[in-house]
This record gives structure tokens, sequence and C-alpha cells, in this order.
């Protein structure tokens, strides 16, 4: 939008924002993006053009042209409006403004069921662009001032560069250039879309120097190889290990940033990160860096105190393949959806996704729904009959956990410092035995849930719900209930052995308690960050070429001489195929020629340093 047009008619679009903030509708399902555009306006008009904003860019150019111009214009006393909640807003002020659609997007103004549970007909993967930014997020926490502090004057003068969705390019990366990576679109089965990661040539050779670079074992050669290709998405995400292991998380989170970016920057114009149609297949080692990228940010985003950024993300890594889930983040949602209070969103996952993928027959899931149901039912600003039934389904669903997974208790009670009563402590159903009793996959999957969310159990509040539900399940194995004579037979027959899927998840989760029950087939292979455990039925596209030298070719004496000598080589540069003994004999001559001169080099070079002389070898007898 030209500036000059903004200046001429600042009053027009005076009229047109305060016509829009009137007219809108408290639910603000369709100004998603609003409040980012009236508050960073320079970025907007930026992005107005990008073919991947899905034409949200173009809903409010109106009011972007108002906002960002409102700091040039004079302050005049105009009539003052009533926004949806009944209080003043003045039209000129910014941050009444900011404050109104902060309201608007709040989802506790959203209308409401029967039920009291929000009316959402969304699917349930959907992802919103707004909440994969962990900014909007901190600003909900301490306010923009504090976030944005001095950022706001400076906007107009930074240089441009392209915004995205999944992460914010910072002045400080390199200036980015095409890296040889694209995405095509397969096909479309079911109103799904296919589609996969691309590596031209260039990227392909870039790619092999990478393998040198990881098999040397030195992260220099990484280094190196990332000056000259500042967005190679392997390296970067295999020196982000390295540095988080030399506890730099502030780079090691921002080379996974750039990885992200350079990721975005090759998307296909259709593909979609919000509408939960768009799939990659995991098999393929070009797709293989998206879901690893997007998994190792939203562990940094859950570490800085983002848990409903980090659960947009990971809603984001199930949507590419939810039948497989390669990186099987279903382990890990339920976790997120606590910490960001979205209670409603895991038991409505729960309840349609429970006949078709058994999540009850996960830890995790097991007793993370029924602690949701129990956080809704203490929900007082919710009708008391909805309040009662969620306590019910809680009190139903936590007995058939402990039930079902009796192992989980005894240690969840150890992380929370709380000591069982006498009865429960005594009890053969929840004590050592039940630990030792059950399979190594199933002791996987108890202590990577005991490890990850032992700290959301922590309340007295749950702790006081919690304990009479378990001595009703020890009243019921007393008298030898059938549900618990059913679990015990559902534990043997499942949990025999883990898929991959799940070890690739406890592996980059790194959770000691998890990792140390680690079979030893999966600990004794090398784990490559960019790349651990890759699938075992693979769609390789391209292959690595095999290196043309052949060392083994080469004699003891050769060996050593070249140890010495980097750049001797006794069978010369080139060895022509030929099997007559003239050929062979001259091969010969040359050889032990060049062997002759190495030698004659060698010892020519060696200096014997003479040991200092003594002009009174018998010396003078006086000693300090």
């Amino acid at each position: 939008i030209p500036a000059e047009e903004s200046e001429d008619e600042p009053a027009a679009g005076e009229e047109r924002l305060d016509t829009r903030l009137s007219e809108q509708d408290p639910a603000g399902g369709e100004h998603e993006g609003s409040k980012d555009r009236s508050k960073e306006g320079a970025v907007a008009q930026e992005t107005d053009g990008d073919g991947q904003r899905e034409g949200q860019e173009a809903e409010q150019p109106d009011q972007t042209l108002a906002t960002s111009n409102k700091p040039r214009k004079k302050k005049k006393k105009r009539k003052t409006k009533k926004n949806s909640a009944g209080e003043p807003v003045e039209d000129n002020d910014l941050e009444d403004i900011d404050s109104l659609l902060e309201r608007i997007e709040d989802p506790r103004l959203a209308p409401q069921s029967q039920g009291g549970i929000t009316a959402d007909s969304r699917p349930l993967l959907y992802v919103e662009h707004r909440n994969l930014n962990p900014e909007n997020e901190l600003k909900r926490y301490f306010g923009a001032r504090a976030v944005l502090g001095d950022q706001r004057p400076r906007q107009r003068q930074r240089q441009y560069v392209r915004s995205m969705w999944l992460t914010a390019p910072k002045n400080t990366w390199p200036r980015y250039s095409k890296t040889g990576i694209t995405m095509q679109l397969l096909d479309t089965r079911r109103g799904v879309q296919h589609f996969t990661f691309e590596h031209h040539r260039e990227y392909q050779q870039v790619q092999f120097k990478f393998l040198d670079a990881v098999e040397s074992m030195d992260p220099n050669n990484i280094v190196l190889l990332l000056q000259m290709n500042p967005y190679h998405v392997d390296s970067l995400l295999q020196l982000s290990d390295v540095c988080r292991m030399q506890e730099d998380q502030e780079m090691a989170r921002d080379l996974i940033e750039r990885a992200l970016y350079s990721l975005e920057c090759a998307f296909h114009p259709v593909f979609s990160l919000t509408s939960g149609t768009c799939r990659l297949d995991y098999r393929r080692p070009e797709n293989r860096a998206f879901f690893l990228a997007l998994f190792k940010h939203l562990m940094f985003l859950e570490k800085r105190g983002c848990p409903r950024t980090a659960l947009e993300f990971c809603k984001l890594i199930l949507s590419l393949d939810p039948e497989n889930d390669p990186l099987c983040v279903l382990l890990l949602i339920d976790f997120l959806s606590l910490r960001a209070r979205e209670y409603t969103f895991l038991t409505r996952l729960f309840q349609e996704w429970e006949s078709h993928r058994n999540l009850s027959q996960l830890p995790n899931f097991a007793f993370s729904v029924p602690l949701a149901y129990f956080f809704l039912s203490q929900q007082e600003e919710r009708p008391e009959l909805e309040r009662s039934q969620a306590r019910e389904r809680a009190a139903r669903l936590i007995q058939l956990a402990l039930i079902m997974f009796p192992s989980v208790l005894m240690p969840l009670l150890d992380h929370c410092s709380v000591q069982p009563d006498a009865r429960v402590a005594s009890h053969p159903f929840f004590g050592l035995n039940a630990q030792i009793s059950q399979s190594p996959a199933l002791n996987q999957l108890t202590s990577l849930y005991v490890g990850r969310t032992h700290a959301l159990w922590k309340d007295p509040a749950v702790m006081a719900w919690l304990e009479p539900h378990a001595h009703e399940v020890l009243r019921m194995v007393e008298a030898q209930d059938t549900l618990v004579q059913e679990a015990e037979h559902k534990r043997k027959i499942r949990y025999q052995s883990a898929p991959r899927n799940i070890y690739r998840h406890i592996i980059l989760s790194e959770m000691k308690e998890a990792t140390a029950a680690l079979p030893l087939e999966v600990t004794s292979q090398p784990v490559m960050g960019f790349d651990p455990l890759p699938p075992l039925d693979s769609i390789v596209s391209y292959t690595r070429p095999e290196r043309t030298s052949h060392p083994s070719n080469e004699s003891t004496l050769s060996l050593f001489f070249r140890s010495l000598l980097p750049n001797f080589n006794l069978q010369g540069d080139i060895r022509h195929d030929g099997d007559d003994e003239a050929g062979a004999a001259q091969d010969l001559n040359q050889g032990v020629n060049r062997l002759m001169a190495a030698m004659r080099d060698m010892l020519a070079n060696i200096q014997f340093q003479e040991p200092p002389r003594e002009d009174n070898p018998e010396g003078d007898g006086d000693w300090d």
C-alpha cells in the first residue's frame, strides 16, 4: 500500500477501522490473525502478497493501513464507542485496540453449547496460525510491552525479510538463497493431498559432504560445511544437538529455527499447515528433516514456557501422518494439553479416537484424560450439571487406569514426594511385584509417562482426589472383580514389544527414566540426531556413491610412509588395467623409485639438535 495514500486519507481509514471493530463477532473466528496485523503492521504489509498465506492477509488491508499509520497522525477528540463487552474504546488509542482484539480472541468468550463445552465444528487437528507464534502466547502472559520492548519503532527501518508462519527470520541469519530443496504434490486421494520434499543435484552433493563430515566425528567439519551452505537442513539439525550437549541452548534453538525457515521456503503453493489434510511420508528420507525439526522446536518451546504453542506444533506433526505417527507424538500430546490447560481438546481427542486407536491402552491417555476431566470439574464458571458429569467420568476412568496399569501409582507418588498410606504401600497389587512382572515395552511407556508428567500430579487437590479411588480399586481387587482379571490378561497378551516409532520418540525425548529401559538392540547401534532409527522400509530416491579409493591394496610399508607423508602414493595417481608383465615391472620400478625418493626427502628433513655444550665440564664446585 503506498504511503502517500495512507497519509492523504487518515480519517477514512479510521472510520473503516471503527466500523470493523463495531461489527466484529465476539467469537472472533474470522480474525485469527488480526491481532498480529494490528500490532505489527509493517510485517503484515510485507507478507500481504505471499501465496502461502492462503488469502488471509488480504482480509483486512484497511485495518492494517489505519493501525500502522496511527503514530503519524495527531490525536483528535472523537466519539467514544463501546465494544462487545460494553467497555469504552478510544478510537485513536492503539493500546485499547490491542486490548479489544485480545478480548475478541479470548477463547473464554466464544459461544458455548448447552453442555458448556465450546462449540467447535472445526477438524480435531485444525492448526491456527496465530498459535504457532510463541510471541502471542508470551504477550498473553506478560503483556505486549514486556515482550516487544522497543521493537515497534525500529520495525520501519529493518531490512526486508520474508515473513513465515513457523518461525520468524532474524537479522543475524545469513542471507537466504535457494538451497536445492523443493516440494512436490504426489497425488490426492479422498480429499487428502500427499506431498514430498525433493533434493536437487546440487543439494545431493552437499548431503554427501555432510555424511562424510558426520563420519569424521568432528563437529568442526559440519561448521565448515554450514559456512559454505548456511541453510543445509541436516547439518543444522546435527549441529543443534552438538550445541545442546554443550549447554548452548540459545544457539541450538536458533539452528532449529533456521532449519524450519529453510524448509518452509520450499513449501508447495497448495501445501497448507492448517487444513489437516496434507500428508508427508516419513519413509522418504527427504521428509524426515521436517518432522524432526518440528519435534525439536516444540521441545524447545515447552522448555521456554510456551505449552500452548508447543501443543499447536504437536498437532501439526500429528496431522502430517496421523495413521502411522512416525514420532509417536500421541505419547506427548496429552502432557502438552494439560500444561496448556486445553482440557476440552484432550477429552475430545480421546472421545473421537478411542474407537479406532484404542488410546485407553496407552498409560499416558489412561491417566491424563481422567485428570483433564477432574480439572474441568473444578472450573466454577461451568454449569453444575457439566461439572458433576466431568467428576463422574474422572472417577470411572481413573479407576480403570489404576486397574489396567497398577505399576504407575507407586513411582508417581515417589516422584511427587508423597508417602502412601499403609494399606496402599503394603498391598501387593500396587507393590514392587507390579513393576517387576510387567513387560519391558510396558515399562518403557510407564516410565516415560511418570518422568514427564509427575509435576502435574503434585497438586494437593489432585492427590486428595486420587486417594479414595486407589482404595476403591483395592476393594475391587480383594473382591476379585472381573475387571481386574481382564486387565491382567490384557497386560500379558499385549505390550510384547514396542514399535520402532516409540523407540524413536524415547530417544528424541531424552527422558532418562525411559531411556534407561530401552532394549540392547536399540542402544547398541549408533543414533544420529538428523535421522534417529530410520524406518526399515525406507523409500530411497538417491544413494550415496561409493568411494573410489582402495586403501586395502596398499602394503604395510606404503601405509607407514603415508602416515609420515600424506601425499605419498606408492601406486601412482592412476592405475591402468594391464596384465602384461612389462607393465607390471615398470610400475614396480616406478614405485621403488618413489619410495627411495620419499626416504631421501624424509632423511634430509630430519635435524638432530645438539646438546648444550659446557665450557667447564668439571664445574667450579660452587653451589648456590
